[in-house]
């Protein structure tokens, strides 16, 4: 073979290596391991699934799948640090909804833009907070809470999570729709909220059902109602607040989400894999035992639950008089 045409070759060679250089990357995803960033300590609701996740995906995408906790900020210490990872599918963070919904309604200072920064990746379900109350009311419905309330305006009180929190946006919602006065006590989270119920400081909470499933087969409280569409199939025989309310919907939405520029095949990948593992039987129940319904839906699920946990958050927001600060 002459020069020129070994050249030739070559260059040939050359060209048809760069043409199929995208698509071996494609394939060669993920080379190492993945990072699932929870916005919740360990232990607790966001970390549970992102590690329930993690351990199934492995599988699938032949790689670790590792989880770092980030709690803080209401998850905003979670995305920032997902903000200071590069856009290459190999950091993603698990985190309700409040982060992309609530946060941007009470804050002008937040390090991140809810808007731009960030890409959905997977929906991967809700969990809905029950209304709980001490037996000592001695109310045994939803109705009987509310014509209590009615009855005695101003009387009673609700411990939430916090100002801002799901739980005390949730009553103010239903406050607002019911016309009921009922004082607010805000706590540092759910872990004070509910003790505070037990001791008899407040009568009333919204809370995850692990938090007070046990206390119900005890008899210390009583489940009233819960704050998504429909039933949990756990409680069937408590209510949902949009049988009263129709389209009242503020169970928390637990989502996985990547940083802008993140690949567009990375994230059809991994909403896949989701989609594969969420559908897992033994998933399903791990998930009902922590309170989550599973969903395992993509992106575009994602993106229409969030923009309609928005606009209730929004005017949860409005009835409850909080200003960003």
């Amino acid at each position: 073979m002459t020069t020129i045409h070994r050249r030739s070759a070559l260059v040939l060679a050359a060209a048809a290596m760069s043409g199929f250089a995208p698509l071996a990357r494609a394939q060669a995803y993920p080379s190492r391991p993945i990072k699932f960033v929870s916005a919740n300590p360990a232990g607790g609701l966001t970390d549970t699934v992102a590690r329930g996740f993690a351990q199934r995906l492995q599988a699938t995408l032949g790689q670790s799948v590792v989880v770092d906790n980030k709690p803080g900020a209401n998850g905003g210490v979670a995305v920032a640090s997902l903000l200071a990872a590069p856009a290459d599918g190999y950091t993603f963070v698990i985190a309700d909804g409040s982060v992309l919904t609530v946060n941007p309604l009470l804050s002008t200072r937040l390090p991140y833009n809810a808007a731009k920064d960030f890409v959905p990746v997977a929906l991967l379900g809700q969990a809905p907070l029950f209304l709980a109350v001490t037996p000592k009311l001695q109310v045994n419905s939803f109705d009987e809470l509310i014509e209590l309330v009615k009855r005695k305006p101003g009387a009673l009180n609700y411990g939430s999570a916090g100002l801002g929190s799901t739980h005390h946006l949730t009553m103010e919602a239903l406050k607002g729709e019911l016309g009921l006065s009922i004082t607010h006590i805000p706590f540092k989270g759910s872990a004070a909220a509910v003790p505070a119920l037990l001791a008899g400081d407040v009568e009333m909470v919204f809370s995850a059902y692990p938090s007070v499933a046990g206390l119900v087969k005890t008899g210390q409280v009583r489940l009233l109602a819960v704050n998504s569409r429909k039933r949990w199939p756990q409680e069937p025989n408590v209510p949902a607040i949009a049988e009263k309310i129709p389209g009242f919907d503020f169970a928390p939405v637990v989502m996985l989400i990547a940083r802008a520029g993140t690949p567009p095949e990375v994230i059809a990948r991994i909403s896949a894999d989701v989609a594969k593992a969420a559908q897992q039987p033994d998933a399903v129940e791990a998930m009902r035992g922590i309170g989550v319904s599973m969903i395992g839906a993509g992106p575009a699920a994602l993106t229409e639950a969030l923009q309609h946990e928005s606009a209730q958050m929004a005017n949860a927001v409005k009835r409850a008089g909080l200003k960003p600060e």
